[in-house]
């Protein structure tokens, strides 16, 4: 009932709207509806603030117990080597050291990663770090797009460099190719270049899907330009340069991804997000994931 009594008050509005200033009424209630959806994205990135508070406590403590044991293995390593020395100088009679096979060497590898607001990893061993933050997701506008051979089409999308880059992608039958151009897309552009059917494509588009024939394209937030880099509150860390095929990052990464009830595509509960101009989200779909 309160649905209904709000759509009632919206479009009465308007109607009034519309007979006070014929002219611009329309252009008003556009300004209002965008006003509105801009609310809704400073509540969702409050909420994204806590979080970040909330995360920041437990990676200092964290960190905290990492470096007591760092000391506490560094102390074991002093002491066996000072036994190991002691050893050799002073044998037990009856005991020939040098004829002694040697102990293997006491290593302790530990790995951890910290979520934290550098992007760096706090390592003992050598381990790359693994989320959303090495994946180069920038702002797109769709050219051109037609279509190529198998179910794949090619898209010419301006990513504000000085060419625009070809994509060639499988999209589902539910895309209509023809309503592509000038549509503005989310894209990862740190992907190793690779001919797909004779045609270099040097990006991924992010699409989102409850099937293989339902697939829609992730939409950057109301003003977005081609170029803008999409960030993520608590993993603010540098991209890669190039993703390394063999890592098969992006599909590692993909369970984590997904878009929510409110058609806000996440990764682990924190938004696609524009910096100054809010967040990523699907058309239509939600609950879905993003592929």
């Amino acid at each position: 009932l309160r649905v209904k009594s709000t759509c009632f008050f919206v479009s009465s509005f308007a109607a009034a709207l519309m007979k006070l200033d014929p002219d611009d009424g329309a252009q008003i209630m556009d300004y209002i509806r965008t006003q509105a959806l801009l609310s809704r994205e400073k509540a969702l990135l409050q909420s994204s603030v806590r979080e970040q508070k909330k995360l920041l406590v437990e990676n200092a403590k964290l960190k905290k117990d990492i470096e007591d044991l760092r000391g506490q293995l560094q102390d074991k390593q002093r002491r066996r080597l000072g036994l190991k020395k002691n050893t050799k100088t002073r044998p037990k009679s009856g005991f020939n050291v040098s004829n002694s096979p040697a102990a293997p060497p006491l290593t302790f590898v530990f790995v951890v990663s910290v979520r934290s607001g550098t992007g760096s990893e706090l390592l003992l061993g050598v381990e790359p770090r693994l989320d959303v933050s090495r994946l180069d997701l920038r702002v797109g506008r769709v050219l051109s797009a037609r279509n190529h051979a198998h179910s794949l089409s090619i898209q010419e999308v301006d990513v504000g460099e000085a060419a625009p880059r070809a994509v060639v992608s499988k999209l589902g039958p539910n895309v209509q190719l023809d309503q592509l151009p000038g549509a503005m897309v989310v894209l990862i552009c740190n992907v190793k270049a690779r001919k797909l059917r004779g045609v270099v494509s040097k990006a991924r588009l992010v699409c989102c899907s409850q099937s293989k024939d339902c697939i829609e394209l992730l939409t950057p937030p109301p003003g977005s330009t081609p170029g803008d880099r999409i960030t993520f509150l608590n993993f603010p860390g540098e991209p890669d340069k190039e993703l390394p095929s063999k890592e098969r990052v992006f599909e590692r990464l993909q369970p984590d991804l997904c878009v929510d009830s409110k058609g806000v595509a996440q990764y682990k509960g924190c938004g696609f997000e524009v910096k100054g101009k809010g967040l990523c989200r699907a058309p239509t779909l939600i609950n879905c994931s993003i592929r």
